[in-house]
């Protein structure tokens, strides 16, 4: 997974919550695994395959670039 957009890495939907995902998780093409923030507007990031999430590669708060590697995930063979 890779950022949508230059912002802010957050792996939970408000502070003190539970992240959207863990490592070992297996997650769905489509479902919601982080949020990039750009200037106040919360860009979802979303999983473009099925897998499972092997590594998360940015801790909650880390600047990130348009692009960038976020989350390291294993497809699932259909």
């Amino acid at each position: 997974m890779r950022a949508p957009s230059v912002g802010t890495f957050y792996s939970a939907p408000k502070p003190g919550a539970e992240p959207f995902v863990k490592v070992g998780d297996v997650i769905t093409k489509g479902a919601q695994i982080a949020i990039v923030e750009v200037m106040k507007l919360m860009i979802p990031v979303e999983a473009d395959v099925t897998g499972k999430v092997e590594r998360t590669l940015k801790s909650d708060g880390d600047p990130v670039e348009y692009d960038e590697p976020l989350f390291h995930i294993v497809p699932q063979r259909a």
